[in-house]
């Protein structure tokens, strides 16, 4: 098994995990405001937190999605058109998206030194930019898990290439 296989497996385990965590995480915020509001205790800090995890999980899990090729797209349709077709577009369409999350990580930077302290309204000891960091960090993990999957992806057209179109 070569090195990008391995990384590729590794980052897979650590992003399931971590997401795993996440939805653990929110699962117990949940049920934990759930029942203090029943005691009539509401948190204060829950719809900020609960926020913030919840755009966790959405960007860590779309890296996720990136690495197993799970996100929003048209394989079927790539694998329809002709072969002259496919391998450029396939080429095109993999630069525009890492363009794209290259620009957010990039803004995401920027965002991220802004924010520099300010505070959760709820939780003032929380830094903003630790619950911003997500948007740069989401990016470079899309970038790095969307690479790490063209090898496959591109070996799985250049088969489509090879059989007639439609087929």
């Amino acid at each position: 098994m070569g090195s990008l296989a391995v990384l590729r497996r590794w980052l897979e385990r650590a992003l399931a995990a971590f997401c795993v965590g996440l939805m653990a995480l929110m699962f117990l915020i949940v049920v934990m405001a759930v029942l203090a509001r029943e005691l009539g205790r509401a948190f204060s800090w829950y719809d900020e937190v609960a926020t913030i995890v919840l755009v966790w999980l959405t960007y860590y899990g779309s890296a996720l999605g990136a690495l197993k090729r799970s996100h929003l797209g048209s394989p079927e349709v790539m694998r329809a058109m002709g072969a002259r077709l496919r391998l450029p577009l396939f080429v095109l369409g993999e630069a525009l998206v890492v363009a794209f999350f290259l620009l957010l990580g990039w803004a995401g930077l920027w965002v991220v030194q802004l924010l520099e302290g300010d505070r959760l309204v709820s939780l003032p000891w929380v830094p903003v930019q630790l619950t911003q960091s997500v948007i740069p960090i989401g990016a470079a993990l899309f970038v790095a898990c969307e690479l790490l999957s063209i090898p496959d992806e591109w070996r799985n057209l250049g088969r489509a290439a090879d059989a007639p179109a439609g087929h």
